[in-house]
């Protein structure tokens, strides 16, 4: 009798962390190959579907395999009305700059760089990923991670704990001074309200804080806006659970992330944790302050 495959396919920017992703899923039981050439895997699954072996597979495919473009696509779609496998594609990403400093870390050629330089080839391979980046239902940014945060984040998205559900929201603060998180699905911007940076007491605090938490939230703009805000994420979340992701990134921003975003996310975690799995957590809260600190 044959049983039903529960396959990840890990791909995603070459240098982004696939390594340690494989190595994640090998500590959580999954049987894994790194750099399967994509023409193997119907045949492979097929193997691994009429055996009695673990039905938990983790897969790397990347610009390693030379024929990868021309044949991914179409072995997607297949897998997709395949009744006995469950697939999902997780998709490491980091910044341009993150990624060509590891390589030079590491002193290793892009795969795509061939006698250019490695930025050349980063660019070319992001071009080439777009659309897989698209179908991926889980994508990871890892520019800020370390390999024991990436590998947390693994387990938190893939465990197969019965305690864990196939829904999590994750909600993030961050300031637009730095960037937006790249894996974020929505952002939502609240510059708008008055900001405590201006208030010399609350200056050195963050949304956390009790006070300029209080501060943040009595204005009226503030609690209409948030009101608004989440009415419209309890009548969109089941849309997204119903399509099958499985992991909704909210991001919060404010201008340097300490504050006002800090206090809002702090508050929308708390109210959806009431109907959904959530993890709350603050990108940017410290960041000036380290800033300070070092300089």
């Amino acid at each position: 009798m044959n049983k039903k495959i529960n396959l990840v396919i890990v791909t995603g920017m070459s240098g982004a962390g696939k390594t340690v992703a494989i190595q994640s899923f090998e500590d959580m039981g999954y049987f894994t190959i790194d750099n399967m050439p994509p023409a193997l895997l119907p045949k492979f699954l097929e193997l691994v579907t009429h055996s009695e072996d673990n039905d938990k597979v983790a897969l790397v495919v990347d610009m390693r395999s030379r024929s990868f473009f021309a044949e991914i696509s179409g072995i997607l779609d297949n897998l997709e009305n395949a009744d006995d496998v469950n697939f999902k594609i997780l998709f490491l990403d980091a910044t341009d700059g993150e990624l060509v400093s590891r390589y030079k870390e590491t002193r290793r050629s892009h795969p795509l760089a061939a006698d250019g330089r490695v930025l050349d080839g980063i660019k070319l391979e992001r071009e080439l990923l777009s659309p897989l980046k698209s179908m991926s239902q889980n994508v990871v940014d890892t520019t800020e991670l370390t390999p024991r945060q990436l590998r947390q984040t693994i387990s938190e998205q893939f465990s197969s704990d019965d305690s864990q559900v196939g829904f999590r929201i994750e909600v993030v603060s961050f300031g637009f001074k730095y960037g937006l998180p790249l894996d974020a699905d929505l952002v939502f911007d609240v510059r708008f309200l008055p900001n405590p940076h201006y208030i010399p007491e609350l200056r050195e605090k963050t949304g956390l804080d009790k006070d300029v938490y209080d501060y943040v939230m009595s204005f009226e703009e503030s609690n209409a806006f948030y009101e608004k805000l989440l009415s419209l994420l309890t009548s969109i979340l089941p849309g997204y659970q119903k399509e099958g992701k499985s992991v909704l990134t909210i991001a919060v921003g404010c201008t340097g992330g300490q504050h006002r975003s800090t206090a809002f996310t702090h508050r929308l975690a708390e109210d959806l944790k009431a109907d959904w799995v959530v993890n709350e957590s603050h990108r940017d809260k410290d960041r000036r302050k380290e800033t300070v600190n070092r300089s």
